[in-house]
């Protein structure tokens, strides 16, 4: 069954800085949980030449910091700090207690993120930030970024979901990487592109359950994320966004 999740109305504006926040288990009619099993939202964030989130505090979340667009400079009270470009990808896995803030520089191209928020296993892990170089990305293929601990993907998170990216061509039709029994989230990052034949816009997605396969068709160029989510993962609602 297909559900489709149409572009998100919940912007926030706060100066140099937007997030548009998508909650995955709102696509489903009457389903009583914002996220859906450990995913538990993800927000697409724009943060303009300047522009300072200041120092903050996250506990039981695992989160993914994609960029696509721009650099942000992370800085941490456990001593990091570092630029993120899209050629890489971090995960900050809160665990217990993590405090961290993000800024670009005042002469910088704005930085578009998309900050995904997994919900791990288990409550109070250890804290760990992780910062992986990608292989550059060939086109219509998809790329494995992020996967749970028992997973060869460059970075790892503390619960069942995988993450993907494609960039493909107009026309182009590809198969989304499948997993036993987990289900499937297309969204539609930029462009248009068509899931197992529902049409989606920039901005909107497709959860897919109980069916395989998943099969994409790009409208336009585009660049789509996949995530896939064992909804019957062991989780924990206690995370500062993520619960």
């Amino acid at each position: 069954m297909l559900f489709k999740a149409p572009q998100s109305k919940l912007r926030h504006e706060m100066g140099p800085f937007t997030i548009i926040t998508n909650l995955p288990g709102r696509a489903i009619p009457s389903h009583w949980d914002h996220g859906y099993g450990p995913l538990a939202r993800f927000d697409e964030s724009i943060l303009e030449p300047g522009g300072f989130i200041p120092m903050h505090e996250h506990r039981n979340d695992e989160i993914i910091s994609y960029v696509s667009d721009g650099m942000i400079h992370h800085a941490d009270m456990a001593g990091g700090s570092f630029p993120i470009s899209p050629s890489q990808i971090m995960i900050m896995n809160a665990g217990k207690s993590f405090w961290h803030e993000e800024q670009t520089k005042p002469d910088a191209e704005t930085a578009r993120v998309m900050q995904i928020f997994v919900r791990p296993h288990t409550v109070d892990l250890a804290p760990s930030i992780q910062l992986r170089n990608l292989e550059a990305p060939v086109l219509n293929t998809w790329r494995f970024l992020v996967g749970p601990e028992d997973s060869d993907a460059p970075a790892i998170i503390r619960n069942d979901v995988r993450l993907y990216d494609i960039h493909l061509e107009a026309g182009v039709r590809a198969a989304v990487p499948s997993w036993d029994n987990w289900d499937t989230l297309v969204h539609v990052y930029r462009g248009g592109a068509q899931v197992n034949g529902t049409t989606l816009a920039q901005a909107e997605g497709a959860l897919v359950v109980n069916e395989t396969p998943v099969i994409v068709t790009a409208g336009s160029d585009a660049t789509l994320l996949a995530f896939l989510i064992n909804r019957r993962a062991t989780l924990t609602h206690a995370g500062t966004i993520g619960g």
